[in-house]
């Protein structure tokens, strides 16, 4: 693993580098369809005090950033998943994406796509989406800048097509599943007074703020959240509003019991 995960309560979300020397040698085959046996766990996690929370399903999943990619000096190490990380296979580490979930990764810059499944946390540097292994980097055209704009886009593999020396996956967007109880966390405190100021501060200008405490052991956390959406493209849109006010890292939870 990357960097030890720390698991508390079941409080699901949707949404929230190195640039390393490398040599190369001949290209890997693309992976082979994963088995979900294979996946260890979905729980909440805490990297440098900040909580992650995996999404349970990939359904419908669309999201563009900044792709960046890890290479040398995670080279042999565990994966989150517990596979051993190859740099110069096709693979990706994604902060809450379901581990196993495959993912077609466009760059908008120059419109070459790769497909890598997530097997890997990460990145976990603000504003950066999808960390890439070198080889999808490599694929993708973005191993030499070592950072690119892109789309991700969960997708399902179907099958595997050879033209000549080359290996084309035939894939389909994964269905949606827009419709839940959604909301935005804007901020997460362990001052209790932090979180209620923030609380007091926006109430005129969001509906629906709460402040939500959560532990994991002797931690504590508040929580502030905003709104109640049971359409995730609604939610996202006025995530992206908060986001464009100074909230660059709100993200979008989906309420337990969905």
């Amino acid at each position: 693993m990357r960097t030890s995960l720390k698991s508390c309560g079941w409080i699901w979300l949707v949404f929230i580098i190195l640039l390393p020397s490398c040599a190369e040698r001949p290209p890997t085959p693309p992976p082979a369809p994963y088995s979900t046996q294979n996946i260890r766990t979905q729980r909440p996690y805490q990297i440098k005090g900040i909580w992650y929370y995996p999404i349970p399903s990939a359904e419908g999943y669309v999201e563009e950033g900044v792709a960046s990619w890890y290479g040398k000096d995670f080279h042999g190490k565990a994966t989150s998943c517990g596979e051993t990380y190859d740099m110069y296979a096709v693979s990706a580490a994604h902060k809450t994406l379901p581990l196993g979930t495959y993912v077609k990764v466009t760059s908008l810059e120059t419109g070459r796509s790769v497909i890598v499944r997530v097997n890997d946390r990460g990145p976990f540097v603000s504003g950066r989406i999808i960390d890439l292994s070198y080889k999808a980097a490599q694929d993708l055209g973005t191993s030499q800048q070592g950072i690119a704009r892109v789309r991700v886009e969960a997708v399902q593999v179907a099958s595997e097509e050879h033209m000549g020396s080359s290996t084309v996956w035939k894939v389909e967007p994964t269905p949606s599943f827009r419709y839940g109880n959604f909301m935005i966390q804007i901020g997460s405190f362990k001052d209790q007074t932090n979180a209620y100021r923030l609380r007091d501060k926006m109430q005129k200008g969001v509906q629906g703020i709460q402040v939500f405490p959560a532990g994991c052991g002797e931690e504590q956390f508040y929580r502030v959240q905003v709104g109640a959406y049971q359409d995730l493209m609604l939610a996202q849109r006025e995530m992206e509003r908060l986001r464009q006010n100074g909230f660059k890292d709100a993200f979008v939870v989906a309420m337990e019991g969905n």
